[in-house]
């Protein structure tokens, strides 16, 4: 079976573990490993400072908590995401409030986040879906002329820009994910990047447990002690270490991923002209890193069709988030403001195809020949009921 997806795999990792327990002898976080990965993404993201965590969501929650955000005040973002963009809001006791998507990058509407603020609201939180940026200079002109912070959530955007800027250093806080999906991984990880220099020292304690030892490992003093809340988001530097021997070789991970992204897109344009799918849609001013390709169907019953069809032929086919305001939490913990005229509509047509490092060519255009063997079918099947 094609599998839907494959761990990043490089070559190098096995070494790089190896020096890290046994020639380096340290294993807990912010060894050798942990530095150059955060040096690598400071420079390639031009973030004033990147802190590796343990995962996006462990990113998530210090953004939410240095943000400020608190009980009972609101975060406007939206629906079609994944929980983690939520939850770190709800576990400070604030209020998701939900919008509408863009039908054509499934990123938030940039044009309802307006009319959703209230007094009560502090952030606006944005998800750049499949590594596609939100219009940002619309958003950030909003988060201004209301004294409104902004967390990219860009979990899927490493090496995405919007307007020649990195993803994630645009907003006040930006969250990476390096999870086995991602582009680039470390199993379970991730990172925050930070625009503000003068927030550095208020997340450096946060991350470590409420601590300043931080200044004590680099000399500014000669003790630590508990500063303020604070919890454990540093990742082992195994897992650095995994991650750094993939980033020696992220222009290579990156340029095989574009290819098949491209030979997706190429292959499946025919149907696409034919008004049979949709194919994703890459904004003027942004580029992308090819983190996924998905397709979008007529709906939700010729989706579910055709992950049942590539099943049958041993490709691995999936769809994605379920709205979040439709879950029980999310009627709970928030509110959808404005009208669904999208979000749950365009949820149930979108369809994921295989996407990783290491599937090949060969791989791809067997996948697109299903998919338009599967449409043939519907299409003979259609004329004969005529």
């Amino acid at each position: 079976m094609i599998p839907f997806n494959v761990p990043p795999y490089a070559g190098p990792e096995m070494e790089c573990l190896e020096k890290a327990a046994k020639i380096n002898r340290k294993i807990c976080g912010d060894g050798e490993f942990t530095k150059k990965v955060s040096a690598w993404l400071e420079e390639r993201t031009q973030a004033s400072r990147v802190f590796l965590t343990t995962s996006c969501t462990s990113a998530l929650e210090m953004a939410a908590h240095l943000s400020g955000i608190g009980e009972g005040e609101e975060v406007i973002m939206p629906s079609y995401t994944f929980v983690s963009t939520a939850d770190c809001f709800v576990l400070r006791h604030a209020v998701p409030v939900f919008v509408d998507i863009r039908p054509d990058t499934m990123n938030i509407d940039e044009r309802k986040i307006e009319d959703a603020i209230t007094d009560k609201t502090r952030v606006i939180a944005v998800v750049h879906y499949a590594g596609v940026a939100c219009e940002m200079d619309t958003i950030l002109d909003i988060a201004r002329r209301h004294h409104l912070m902004v967390i990219e959530d860009n979990a899927q955007g490493i090496l995405s820009t919007y307007k020649g800027h990195p993803l994630g250093t645009i907003g006040d806080f930006g969250c990476l994910s390096f999870h086995e999906t991602k582009n680039y991984s470390m199993g379970e990880g991730g990172a925050l990047q930070m625009r503000d220099p003068d927030r550095i020292e208020d997340a450096e304690i946060l991350r470590e447990k409420g601590t300043n030892r931080s200044k004590f490992f680099r000399g500014q003093i000669d003790k630590y002690t508990w500063m303020n809340y604070g919890s454990s988001y540093l990742p082992s530097e195994l897992n650095a270490a995994y991650l750094y021997a993939q980033l020696t070789v992220a222009d290579e991970i990156f340029k095989w991923r574009m290819d098949r992204w491209n030979e997706y897109r190429e292959q499946l344009a025919p149907l696409a002209e034919d008004g049979r799918i949709e194919l994703p849609v890459i904004p003027e001013d942004c580029t992308h890193n090819a983190h996924m390709f998905y397709i979008k169907c007529r709906d939700l019953e010729e989706r579910q069709a055709l992950i049942g069809f590539l099943k049958e032929k041993d490709i691995l086919a999936v769809f994605h988030y379920i709205p979040l305001h439709i879950s029980p939490a999310g009627r709970r913990f928030g509110r959808f403001h404005g009208e669904d005229e999208y979000t749950t509509k365009e949820s149930e047509r979108l369809l994921r195809l295989p996407m990783y490092y290491g599937l090949t060519a060969d791989q791809v255009s067997y996948i697109c020949a299903c998919v338009k063997e599967f449409y043939d079918k519907q299409g003979r099947q259609a004329a004969a009921n005529r």
